[in-house]
């Protein structure tokens, strides 16, 4: 896949109404060229944009992903533009359309280096609609532990901030619960690039949700979803999502929780919150009889606590049976979800 061009529109690789752009960015530690990529949902030109989607946008949202992770969740930024949103992803450096070779996937060592990538977009989305209006940032899991720490220090710039399973607490972190974060710590200080051992997996018994139905799943619990990506699977590029996960190496995880602590001290987000997690949790990165309708990657419930302290203005929803990504959820969790950001987008955002 050849990359998208510098500073101009081309094509992305999801298809008619999607298009792609590199946005260069200044050396970092690493100095291996890193660079960001923006991508934008054209509804004139995608012949699946859901009926109603109106020709000018009231708003606009970028979408942050997670770790191990790019932008692929095509029906959101349908969703979205439905409302009247000007939709947005960042892949963030040395992530999914980012990646580039010899580059570690996701490496970072501050999160505060996302902050010139996020201001890039920002100023390309402004540009292009020749207004300073509403912006709504979208982050899930790493991604909206990243989006509540850049909102936190740019106060006045987001008319909203929506969350999906954000990982605002090292709970459920695989590597801490197996190695501690004392020796987090100590391995950062020792070697910071070296991955972490953690324990193999037989292959066949990991779990992923973007897999789609599988024989050990049972029975399809609706056929009318026989259709849907929840069972079909859902298209995603192997290279910039492996599996089990990326290499987690003790630098980029002293990141995260330095991040995370700033979380638990308590942040002063002058917009609108929306924090969406699953009902539960069931922490694994092997198949189980619930991992279809739980949180499998960070603790929902430890989020959903740590979520109140970001702001004087934060609503809390929890999805039954919804997992990590809410938007690859079951069709009926999944439109329960779609739901609420429309009603509480209805109430802060929309005119």
């Amino acid at each position: 896949m050849s990359a998208p061009p510098v500073d101009a529109w081309g094509p992305d690789l999801l298809g008619p109404g999607f298009e792609a752009r590199t946005l260069p960015l200044l050396p970092d530690e690493e100095d291996d060229d890193a660079v960001a990529t923006l991508v934008r949902h054209m509804p004139a030109s995608d012949p699946q944009a859901l009926t109603g989607t109106p020709t000018t946008p009231t708003f606009a949202a970028l979408y942050l992903h997670g770790w191990n992770d790019y932008f692929f969740q095509t029906h959101l930024a349908r969703e979205i533009s439905r409302l009247g949103g000007a939709f947005y992803a960042l892949d963030l450096r040395r992530h999914g359309r980012s990646l580039r070779e010899g580059q570690m996937l996701g490496w970072i060592t501050s999160l505060t280096d996302y902050d010139e990538e996020i201001g890039l977009a920002l100023a390309v989305i402004r540009s292009e609609h020749g207004w300073d209006g509403d912006v709504v940032l979208l982050g899930h899991s790493t991604g909206g532990l990243i989006g509540c720490l850049w909102a936190d220090r740019h106060p006045g710039a987001l008319a909203a901030l929506v969350l999906n399973s954000a990982w605002l607490e090292n709970q459920g972190a695989e590597p801490v619960r197996m190695v501690g974060e004392p020796v987090v710590r100590t391995l950062a200080r020792r070697d910071p690039r070296m991955p972490i051992p953690l324990p193999s997996h037989d292959p066949e018994a990991l779990f992923r949700v973007t897999d789609g139905w599988l024989e050990r799943d049972g029975e399809l619990p609706d056929p009318a979803w026989a259709d849907d990506p929840y069972i079909t699977g859902w298209d995603i590029v192997p290279e910039w999502s492996p599996r089990p996960c990326a290499p987690i190496r003790p630098g980029w995880l002293r990141a995260i929780l330095a991040g995370q602590a700033r979380v638990a001290a308590g942040l002063d987000i002058r917009c609108p919150i929306l924090s969406m997690g699953s009902a539960r949790s069931h922490l694994a990165l092997t198949w189980t009889p619930h991992s279809r309708r739980a949180d499998t990657i960070v603790d929902a419930d430890a989020t959903a606590r740590r979520a109140i302290g970001l702001g004087a203005l934060v609503t809390v929803a929890r999805f039954d049976g919804g997992v990590h990504d809410l938007t690859l959820s079951a069709p009926p969790v999944r439109e329960q979800v779609f739901a609420a950001l429309r009603r509480w987008l209805g109430g802060y955002v929309l005119r």
